[in-house]
């Protein structure tokens, strides 16, 4: 059987037709609030807790979270676009006018989110140009929204939101 040689380009371009939720994730380093954009996360198991989520190597928020330990997940609502943006930049203020408070384990949650979980860092696994990040729930926010509310989607190239009703 022939291996089909398969570009970066392609890759994603099929790997767009699967939707995903957008979360930022999020740690308190030095006293002040770190975090990056990330759309790829899931659930891993219930017992125990667990979730994990991919980072890029390049990233640069990334590695001063891992020092810490510690993260909360924001799982963001479709109001949050702009948020998502932001915080997917690199080299600016991402908290500038971000209203948050932190968790019992001192890591920020955003206003507005769907849910947020606070997670401690259980194993990080090099794979390809990403780093598997597993971790371990310690802690869940009451989820917010009513029957109205959608999380932000992202779906072939876009943000989307689900028809509540």
């Amino acid at each position: 059987m022939n291996a089909q040689v398969i570009n970066s380009r392609q890759f994603r371009d099929a790997l767009s037709h699967f939707a995903s939720g957008i979360t930022i994730i999020a740690s308190m380093i030095d006293g002040k609030p770190v975090g990056f954009t990330c759309q790829a996360f899931y659930s891993v198991s219930v017992e125990p807790p667990m979730v994990s989520f991919s980072v890029m190597k390049s990233s640069t928020s990334w590695p001063k979270i891992r020092q810490g330990g510690r993260f909360c997940v924001n799982v963001l609502s479709g109001r949050q676009v702009q948020l998502s943006d932001t915080f997917a930049k690199s080299a600016i203020d991402r908290w500038a006018d971000v209203v948050w408070n932190t968790t019992e384990g001192g890591n920020p949650v955003i206003e507005g989110t769907l849910l947020w979980l606070d997670c401690r860092l259980h194993a990080e696994h090099e794979a390809g140009d990403h780093w598997v990040i597993i971790a371990e729930v310690n802690q869940i926010g009451e989820p917010r929204g009513d029957e109205h509310s959608s999380p932000l989607l992202y779906y072939r190239g876009r943000y989307h939101q689900l028809a509540t009703g």
